[in-house]
């Protein structure tokens, strides 16, 4: 089979999602709109749950090459803002790829490549706030919270209708989230062990001075002390 059928099958089953959600992806319904046979699907895409995978994937990338990607700043915080925003717009744009990617979250192998992706991402933005010296608990600690603060509240304007939305829902809550895991200005100008430690742990990596084992022991002890 041709990359050219493998296309048609996932455009057709991005189309039935965004018209009917999840259960609008069937097997039949599949193979009917890309005009193929249902074992077509299977030999590309294993079953149901790798094709919904493929689809999730496809659809966030197809959304995300419509926006303008503006280069990062110089400030992380304001950058990780604008991810916030973008996150959220992601969701209410395209509810039933959000709810695919977000509504039964998968963990490890099982994730999908999107939300692969996508936490990578919000890794990257964590990463560099920690970098500058402005992350005020653990690198891990902040990637979750921004996460599950953030997929909550878009799930709740997905389920909200659009006429009852609380406007000031998402950006309340970004603030909220952005003030317990940042400081204003570098660690280095705060009292106090752990965000130093949080500064120390993010430039790890390049440090050479040290071997592998006694990076891993510092590693160790720099996440106690921030835990």
């Amino acid at each position: 089979m041709s990359d050219n059928t493998r296309d048609r099958i996932v455009d057709a089953a991005l189309e039935l999602l965004t018209m009917g959600g999840e259960d609008a992806v069937s097997t039949r319904a599949v193979s009917a709109a890309a005009g193929v046979q249902p074992p077509t699907i299977y030999r590309f895409f294993g079953d149901k749950q790798g094709l919904l995978d493929v689809i999730a994937t496809h659809g966030l990338q197809q959304y995300l090459a419509t926006k303008s990607t503006a280069p990062l700043s110089d400030d992380p915080v304001a950058d990780l803002r604008r991810g916030w925003d973008l996150h959220v717009e992601l969701g209410l744009a395209n509810p039933a790829l959000y709810k695919l990617m977000y509504g039964r979250p998968r963990t490890g192998h099982a994730a999908s490549a999107a939300t692969r992706a996508a936490a990578d991402v919000l890794a990257g933005h964590i990463r560099r706030i920690a970098e500058a010296g402005r992350l005020r608990v653990s690198e891990a600690l902040a990637a979750s919270l921004v996460h599950a603060a953030g997929s909550g509240v878009t799930l709740a304007l997905i389920a909200t209708p659009a006429d009852q939305r609380e406007p000031a829902l998402s950006v309340t809550a970004r603030e909220a989230v952005i003030a317990a895991i940042s400081t204003d200005r570098p660690v280095g100008r705060e009292p106090g062990p752990v965000t130093a430690a949080v500064a120390l742990h993010a430039a790890l990596p390049e440090i050479t001075s040290l071997s592998t084992g006694e990076k891993v022991l510092l590693g160790e002890w720099l996440d106690r002390i921030t835990a």
